[in-house]
């Protein structure tokens, strides 16, 4: 036996149950003047914050690089630099301008990166040495 079909309410219109195909869709986009995206990816930050994330990005690795050679000490304080530069510069940076950098509020993600980077100083200056 057939189920029964749904029928509109009085005064209401039937709906159409067809879902439209991608090419409907693709068509009615450009009929609306919705621009296709271009095949050509960016490669570049788009913004100074993008800059800045990534200059955080190359201190952070090349504090982990000083790390590996054995002078961990030194290390973890070019990564606390890189933090509280970054705390700088989110804390200067508009949120418009500030890119990777902006997560949270600008208070809050400063706030943060620079807690890290006081608690990485600290802690990598007052650990005794191990002879």
């Amino acid at each position: 036996m057939p189920e029964p079909t749904e029928r509109p309410a009085a005064g209401e219109e039937p709906r159409d149950e067809r879902v439209p195909t991608p090419e409907e869709v693709a068509a009615e986009l450009v009929a609306a003047g919705v621009q296709a995206p271009e095949d050509d990816v960016r490669r570049y930050p788009s913004t100074i914050g993008g800059v800045c994330y990534l200059l955080v990005l190359a201190a952070t690795l090349v504090g982990l690089g000083v790390v590996t050679t054995g002078h961990w000490r030194g290390g973890v304080h070019v990564v606390a630099g890189a933090l509280l530069a970054a705390a700088g510069l989110r804390l200067v940076l508009p949120a418009k301008d500030a890119g990777m950098l902006a997560v949270r509020h600008r208070l809050l993600d400063s706030g943060l990166l620079a807690a890290v980077a006081v608690a990485l100083w600290f802690l990598a200056s007052t650990i005794p040495e191990q002879v």
